[in-house]
């Protein structure tokens, strides 16, 4: 068997195991991929504004605060934007490659879902990366926030340990509904396009 032979039978095969996808189709896969960028933008500003806010409120708000609590809690803001930044750095990865898709066959469409599901893998760590920030937090607000008396050893135990297994918890249920509302159901759609497809 000569190349040419081998050329041809290779794109038999690819031909056969890449089905085209319709302009009816393209134009399912284009509406949930857009909102996806949307939601991808919204996400980005209002976490840029937050940290913000946050610096802010730090310096301007609390004037009077100690300045050991306010370089706690800057240095604390400063990590998290390092944090914060590497993640939307992976973001950032899948927000170009949805923004000029060629979803012209099944393994293009096929390789977007595997993108999807490893940047949920990273938005999982990207929420649990707060654990540290949230216990350190708790623990400079406890220690430098005023208190009628002082808190005894066990009351400021007590006090960090139901507080961060509230946020814990809120922080979990809050990523599951944030995640579910503006990424899932549309990560969904496009995963019921490709069974379509793949019929």
């Amino acid at each position: 068997m000569n190349i040419d032979e081998l050329k041809n039978a290779w794109n038999d095969d690819v031909s056969d195991d890449t089905p085209e996808i319709s302009i009816e189709q393209n134009n399912k896969i284009n509406l949930p991929l857009e909102k996806i960028r949307k939601n991808m933008r919204m996400e980005f500003w209002s976490t840029f504004g937050i940290l913000i806010f946050g610096f802010a409120l730090v310096w301007i708000a609390v004037p009077e605060a100690p300045f050991k609590f306010k370089f706690y809690l800057t240095v604390l803001l400063f990590s998290m934007m390092i944090v914060v930044s590497f993640f939307f750095s992976k973001f950032f990865k899948l927000y170009k490659d949805i923004s000029s898709p060629e979803m012209k066959t099944f393994d293009s469409l096929r390789d977007l879902m595997y993108q999807f599901d490893l940047n949920k893998q990273y938005y999982l760590s990207f929420l649990l990366s707060f654990v540290p920030f949230l216990v350190c937090e708790l623990i400079i607000v406890v220690e430098f926030l005023p208190h009628r008396k002082p808190l005894s050893d066990f009351q400021v135990a007590t006090t960090i340990i139901s507080m961060l297994a509230a946020g814990l918890f809120g922080l979990f249920l809050l990523g599951k509904y944030w995640y579910k509302i503006f990424y899932g159901k549309y990560v969904q759609q496009i995963e019921s396009l490709l069974t379509e497809i793949k019929k």
